[in-house]
């Protein structure tokens, strides 16, 4: 398998001194090639010019490795073309770490975590693995917490403050 995915290398190390002065938006989920998996990375991406638009870099991953990612984008016409980045904890020493592992099955729960421009954790929610999330509610969390300001629940992209 070729290592090349569009004209651009398709493996780069991240750590927490990437993207620096940017929001990340880092979501797990379970397995590679699920369906329920791969719906929510298709949702997220639909929303990837949305979360770019706030100066958050959007991030994918599992405990798969990064072969199996692209094999999984190459595979599924939905992923192929990918705005965001995938990632592979293969180890699962950052689900661990953030304590987002499923006892039981050991893989990933369906975390999401919102981490600011100093790589504080602003927000963060888990499912159990077979409970898919709605990538928009990140987007309207994301959105509320960059404004700095108090935000009534429900309150919708873009919408005012108190």
């Amino acid at each position: 398998m070729q290592d090349v995915e569009h004209g651009h290398s398709a493996f780069e190390d991240i750590t927490e001194k990437s993207f620096p002065g940017k929001w990340k938006v880092i979501y797990f989920y379970p397995k590679d090639f699920t369906a329920v998996c791969g719906s929510e990375v298709a949702g997220f991406d639909r929303l990837s010019k949305a979360f770019a638009d706030r100066n958050a870099v959007l991030m994918g991953g599992s405990t798969d490795n990064e072969h199996s990612k692209l094999g999984w984008r190459r595979e599924s016409p939905e992923l192929s073309h990918l705005a965001h980045f995938s990632f592979a904890d293969e180890t699962g020493s950052l689900l661990d770490q953030l304590g987002v592992r499923d006892k039981e099955k050991g893989i990933a729960m369906r975390a999401t975590f919102v981490v600011d421009p100093d790589n504080v954790i602003r927000h963060v929610t888990v499912n159990g693995i077979f409970v898919g999330r709605n990538p928009e509610e990140t987007l309207r969390v994301l959105d509320a917490l960059q404004t700095e300001a108090p935000c009534v629940c429900n309150r919708e992209v873009g919408g005012e403050t108190l």
